[in-house]
């Protein structure tokens, strides 16, 4: 991974983070000696290595380590509550996990021998990442290392980046799509990754402005914000030649907004975590199509059928990528992987495209994204649902100016018992992250169900306004 780095340019910058700098000399040493560490703790090829880390140095230098003794990365978000988190490490059965409270690796980093030299098979696992199905349930998309270096390389040669790239991310480095656009991308073009631990509009120009980041990626409330805030000097952003837009519809007047503020084009992205990470973009420079969602990058072919349909992804057929994207490995079911053996990859959303050029139009699945972050309704459905007199439950996305999208939540308490707003929120605080805790709650004497005694899910919106929808 580091090879290329190592000969043109060891002693250059790798890696920015609060806890100081790496050059890639010192990155490539960091990580034998967290393999090393990683062996010495038992962990072999096949076994995964659990993180739950901030972001930092220690978090890149932990993946990279296990990298290379041929374990597989599992990230867990710091922001998952205990339930949450107990059940990805109960499915993917960790051999070492790592934690800021508790990081074994540290001491064995210290005291361990040199570990062996490990054959990778590139096309093995490599990376579970967990992401919540429509049954409310996590489901563990498993990647390989193939599959994890592809969209880098893509997107290094596509946009000519080169040594002088300095990408900042703030959105947290236990996604393995980050670790994807993050330290791996940066090391194919030679330039630096710059590690954010901050994700408010002065922390972010903090960050943008000390690390002289050329490529940052936010989600669109971040992007609200700084447009927003009196306090960002625009000049603060001046080192700054693309500003990314992902994890939810960039609206086009906070694109127009950000660019009278700025004077920056912002660039819109779709990705996915199954692709992983992007699949088009805007191109460089300021050339863009309202309600767009960038070009198609060029080792991808995506298709909608006829007109509108649902957008599917496969590999290009033609052209210097020709053949090299591979659809995810499957899916991690306890023990091991459960094969995909579907050569295209079926999103689940609604879009078109012309001339290269993707539009999203809507989502076939029920996903909430809530500033940038993805909540999915049977998950906390699930939750309302295993509280006592609870009849029914329906979860859904509120339209919201800055977030894109809040939760909202309309309950259906059994006939004759009472149920208060505080109850419902208790339960969910206490088994969810915050931020797919539902921020209104109605409830009412019975939910609108078709024949077959489903929710009807259109109009919840409306009937959470009309019965005086409580954010207390």
């Amino acid at each position: 991974m580091l090879d290329a780095a190592l000969r043109d340019r060891p002693d250059a910058e790798a890696v920015l983070s609060r806890s100081g700098s790496l050059t890639y000399a010192q990155l490539d040493a960091q990580a034998d000696r967290a393999a090393a560490g990683l062996w010495s703790l038992g962990v072999r090829p096949g076994d995964r290595v659990a993180a739950s880390l901030p972001n930092d140095q220690d978090v890149v230098v932990a993946f990279h380590g296990a990298m290379r003794i041929g374990a597989i990365w599992v990230g867990i978000g710091e922001a998952l509550a205990p339930p949450e988190r107990a059940h990805l490490l109960d499915d993917s059965k960790p051999a070492v996990y790592l934690t800021a409270e508790d990081n074994p690796l540290l001491d064995a980093m210290a005291d361990a021998p040199e570990a062996p030299a490990v054959e990778i098979d590139v096309h093995a696992p490599a990376g579970i990442a967990y992401t919540s199905g429509t049954t409310g349930v996590p489901k563990g998309i498993v990647h390989s290392q193939h599959n994890l270096l592809l969209p880098g390389e893509v997107l290094v040669a596509s946009r000519g980046w080169g040594p002088d790239l300095r990408k900042g991310d703030c959105l947290p480095l236990t996604i393995l799509n980050l670790m994807v656009l993050t330290t791996l991308l940066t090391a194919q073009a030679q330039g630096c990754c710059v590690v954010m631990d901050r994700r408010d509009a002065d922390g972010i120009a903090e960050w943008i402005e000390r690390g002289r980041v050329t490529v940052w990626n936010g989600v669109p409330a971040q992007l609200h914000d700084l447009v927003t805030t009196k306090r960002v000097d625009p000049a603060r952003l001046r080192s700054l030649r693309e500003v990314w837009s992902g994890g939810g519809d960039c609206p086009e007047s906070l694109r127009t907004a950000f660019e009278d503020c700025y004077g920056l084009s912002i660039r819109t992205t779709y990705g996915l975590t199954e692709a992983p990470t992007v699949v088009s973009i805007d191109p460089v420079g300021t050339e863009r199509r309202e309600g767009a969602s960038g070009q198609v990058l060029p080792h991808l072919e995506v298709s909608t059928g006829d007109g509108e349909g649902e957008i599917t992804v496969s590999a290009r057929a033609d052209g210097d990528w020709a053949g090299r994207w591979r659809p995810y490995l499957g899916t991690w079911d306890g023990h091991g992987v459960a094969p995909n053996r579907d050569a295209v990859l079926a999103t689940g959303d609604v879009g078109t495209v012309e001339s290269g050029w993707l539009s999203v139009r809507d989502r076939l699945k029920l996903l909430i994204v809530r500033g940038g972050a993805n909540v999915y309704p049977a998950e906390v459905e699930r939750v309302l649902l295993g509280v006592d007199g609870i009849a029914g439950a329906a979860v859904f996305g509120v339209p919201d100016a800055r977030l894109g999208e809040r939760v909202g939540a309309v309950v259906e308490p059994s006939g004759g018992v009472r149920v208060d707003v505080a109850t419902l929120r208790e339960a969910c605080a206490t088994a969810l992250a915050a931020y797919k805790v539902p921020e209104r709650f109605a409830i009412v004497d019975a939910l609108p169900r078709n024949a077959m005694g489903k929710v009807v899910r259109t109009g919840l919106v409306d009937l959470l306004a009309a019965s005086g929808g409580s954010d207390t």
